[in-house]
């Protein structure tokens, strides 16, 4: 391969720069960029000799691509019941459509890589499968979920043949699976009536383990939405990944988390956007319950922070009332509110959730990544907000413009 040129090189001077780690933001750094890939990043003191390729960003703050560890492409997060209740039975061909203008919402709010938490069908593994992604986009996906028959979970999976093992039903899928993940499901709801109830696991420990070591084999990680003390514990101790939600899981679970080395996803804004609809005929729920579920799950976040829980921030996007791209800045306000700094926000939406995905080149900005990243104006105070109107988005090293060619219309 041909050496680059000098003049090929290019150079941004950023006003702040966040690499994603949780280390403070930098001011006023030159970034330099060859082939798509970081190649310098150090304090401006003027230009190299012979650079002609520069861009004044010195107004702007640059950090990498946000990451949503969790949400579901075939939901769009609408509160109309006729709405979602169509996407619940709609087919890969119709659904199509949303998920592409999901992508899009994504991608304009500077979420350049996602986690799909699975769907009934399989349809967001089947689109990664035969559709071209946005530029620089990074989806992974969890195909159909596990569930126990007669348990929550027929909106996003299925359970295992009568007489069949959780790891036995996996190995009889596996090799014709699209997905890049395993789904588990082990309790059921929180409730939206009776503060703190919680549901029976719906996998014992040893089923877990099984799942997790067939999984393994095929180099599939495996996430676990569990709630409630026990179904939490199982899944820790069975060896899962990641905790998707664990409402009400305790601070037991928090310790053993970090022991076991654990992504915890809390997934906090679905409770805040459900409080806003469930006092409505179709959405019935105590708003006072479900604003203390909240507020309990805040604490729990408090606590994983003082406990050094790695924490990777999902939105449950397609959940009623939250919203693909936009609830990115939502889920960051109340892990503020929580306590946390905006650098460590932003690295619990940056490097903790690529390095959950497995994603290499995302996370952090540094010397040979990727030229990938996002401009928002203003100083760094002025996030989380800014990130709702972006400056620009970079990919390889150049201002990308295919978020702005496509006219959003309305789908399911």
């Amino acid at each position: 391969m041909a050496i680059e040129s000098e003049a090929q090189k290019s150079y941004i001077l950023a006003g702040w720069f966040i690499d994603g780690s949780g280390a403070a933001p930098q001011n006023r750094i030159l970034l330099g960029m060859q082939g798509g890939r970081i190649i310098s990043i150090e304090p401006y003191t003027g230009l190299p000799d012979g650079a002609t390729d520069f861009t004044d960003l010195s107004h702007c703050s640059l950090l990498p691509p946000l990451v949503d560890a969790h949400m579901h492409l075939f939901m769009s997060g609408s509160t109309c019941m006729e709405t979602r209740r169509q996407q619940l039975a709609a087919s890969y061909d119709e659904l199509v459509p949303a998920i592409e203008q999901h992508l899009r919402y994504l991608y304009t709010h500077g979420v350049l890589a996602a986690r799909d938490g699975g769907d009934y069908g399989g349809y967001a593994a089947r689109f990664k499968a035969e559709q071209e992604l946005l530029p620089g986009f990074q989806l992974k996906v969890a195909g159909r979920a596990w569930r126990r028959d007669k348990r929550y979970g027929s909106l996003i999976g299925r359970p295992p043949a009568s007489g069949e093992s959780l790891a036995e039903a996996y190995l009889r899928e596996s090799s014709q699976d699209k997905s890049d993940l395993v789904k588990l499901v082990n309790s059921g709801l929180n409730s939206l009536q009776v503060f703190g109830k919680q549901t029976k696991p719906q996998f014992s420990r040893d089923e877990i383990f099984s799942l997790v070591k067939a999984a393994g084999k095929s180099g599939r990680k495996v996430m676990v939405h569990a709630n409630g003390e026990e179904p939490v514990r199982r899944a820790i101790e069975a060896g899962c990944h990641s905790i998707e939600h664990g409402f009400f899981m305790g601070r037991d679970n928090l310790e053993l988390m970090v022991e076991k080395n654990v992504v915890w996803i809390p997934t906090l804004y679905t409770m805040k956007a459900y409080a806003a609809y469930c006092s409505m005929e179709d959405y019935p729920g105590n708003p006072k319950v479900v604003l203390k579920n909240l507020e309990h799950q805040l604490d729990q976040l408090r606590q994983a922070r003082e406990l050094g829980v790695t924490v990777a921030l999902g939105t449950d996007a397609g959940s009623l009332g939250v919203l693909h791209g936009e609830a990115m800045v939502e889920e960051m306000k109340l892990y503020k509110k929580a306590g946390y700094s905006t650098v460590e926000c932003i690295r619990c939406a940056t490097k903790n959730g690529a390095e959950l995905l497995g994603i290499e080149d995302y996370g952090v900005l540094e010397v040979g990544r990727r030229a990938t990243f996002l401009v928002t104006r203003g100083a760094p105070a002025q996030l989380p907000r800014k990130l709702s109107y972006l400056e620009a988005i970079y990919v390889d090293g150049k201002p990308g413009e295919e978020y702005h060619k496509n006219p959003v219309k309305h789908v399911l």
